[in-house]
């Protein structure tokens, strides 16, 4: 395989500027990532991931391509595939995490 070269050595080739857009640019798009791309980075099937949330694999295929959900579905979306869903509220010089909107309910 003459003239083929690993990754890793074309990295180390780039400038220590490029590498650093290089990374940032890899950080940022693991941190953002639409259903679809969150299901296949943790390599399960919408087959698979149906068979768990006890639903047909078209509807999988709804789910991940809705721009609008109810927190539960998303909540369920999202612990079905072994994680756990938290909303946190962002403002300029802080964050807050929100509680369950079911805590909430119990509290009022």
């Amino acid at each position: 395989m003459a003239g083929r070269r690993s990754f890793a050595e074309l990295r180390s080739e780039l400038s220590p500027e490029a590498q650093a857009r290089a990374a940032a640019e890899t950080a940022r798009s693991v941190e953002e990532m639409d259903l679809a791309e969150v299901r296949r980075a943790l390599q399960l099937s919408q087959d698979e991931l149906a068979q768990t949330l006890n639903i047909g694999q078209a509807s999988v295929a709804k789910l991940e391509k809705r721009a609008d959900m109810y927190l539960s579905t998303l909540r369920r979306f999202i612990e079905a595939i072994g994680g756990e869903l938290e909303i946190v509220a962002r403002f300029q010089d802080h964050s807050v995490k929100i509680k369950s909107l079911g805590e909430l309910r119990e509290h009022t």
